[in-house]
């Protein structure tokens, strides 16, 4: 399993600005690959598609990009993901 995690800041003052690319990349990547709509968790807006036959998660965290590495680490826990399966996309 692979964790990609999209860096932005919540609300609506933040849409469409360059601080939001990670939002706007895990957007087309779900859109791209069926993704069901995201859920809560982990302080964070989460889904989780199959990309070339792998299982890939986005998160979205939901907090502003200071805390979203709360997110990040409760992530790599829960699932016991090596760092060498995060990537993180920021602006």
């Amino acid at each position: 399993m692979k964790l990609i995690v999209g860096l932005g800041n919540p609300g609506r003052k933040y849409v469409g600005t360059r601080h939001n690319i990670g939002f706007d990349v895990l957007a087309e990547l779900a859109r791209r690959h069926g993704a069901p709509s995201p859920r809560a968790a982990f302080e964070a807006e989460i889904a989780e598609v199959s990309v070339g036959g792998e299982r890939v998660l986005l998160a979205a965290p939901q907090t502003f990009m200071n805390l979203s590495g709360r997110t990040v680490r409760q992530v790599l826990d829960f699932y016991k993901l090596p760092l060498s399966e995060l990537l993180i996309v920021c602006d």
